[in-house]
């Protein structure tokens, strides 16, 4: 299985404001290239967290690149993965309607009466006791044919993926903007890093819309 984590933050590191807000922090360009990175990937990542804020769809959105997709013997959208400990995903979110898969990686910790009624409109992975056992659970992605997946965030997912040791990849575009605050989420929340700090290797740095984007490997 290989990982990919694929973020936008502001020059001091943020992904949003302390009000949890959605930023516009990059432009066009720098959607083409995450819904590139889409187009090529067999599922898109992300943690409740996201899916509460944002609502997101998670779909590629060019037409040539769900026609290629299909071309390759590929369903025309990526599968949608949320990690919700609790099964917290609303039943009307959009990730769970009709224009992909999806799955939804829970724990045991998650009630019963939530597991069931996401499994009429998502697969259930369960794996873990109190909270989801990432590694558990990607495995079993993994064994639904799921081998490439690209993490979209938040922040609290991209730590506890780095902690576990999931992560190949990070492309990070870095933004012309401060945005600042001690309580804005950034890149990897999460308790943090002491000690056995995940090492990196910088791969490429390219311009683009006013930014960076900076592609990383994990050691």
């Amino acid at each position: 299985m290989n990982v990919l984590v694929n973020a936008a933050m502001s020059a001091d590191g943020k992904l949003s404001s302390r009000r949890r807000e959605q930023i516009a922090i990059s432009g066009e360009a720098d959607f083409d290239r995450m819904d590139a990175i889409r187009a090529e990937s067999d599922a898109v990542v992300v943690g409740i967290g996201t899916v509460l804020a944002d609502d997101p769809g998670l779909t590629v959105k060019s037409e040539p690149r769900t026609q290629a997709r299909t071309r390759r013997g590929e369903p025309p959208q990526p599968a949608r993965v949320v990690v919700d400990s609790r099964g917290r995903t609303p039943l009307e979110a959009t990730i769970l309607d009709d224009q992909a898969d999806t799955y939804v990686c829970v724990s045991e910790a998650a009630p019963l009466e939530r597991r069931e009624a996401l499994a009429d409109r998502a697969t259930v992975v369960a794996a873990g006791g109190d909270r989801v056992d990432l590694e558990r659970a990607f495995r079993g992605l993994e064994v639904a044919g799921l081998e490439s997946l690209m993490v979209e965030g938040g922040g609290e997912l991209i730590f506890s993926l780095f902690e576990a040791g999931l992560v190949d990849e990070l492309r990070v575009f870095v933004g012309p903007q401060l945005i600042g605050g001690r309580d804005a989420p950034t890149l990897a929340d999460g308790e943090g890093f002491v000690a056995d700090f995940p090492r990196l290797t910088l791969a490429d740095v390219t311009r683009l819309d006013g930014g960076v984007v900076c592609t990383w490997r994990v050691v």
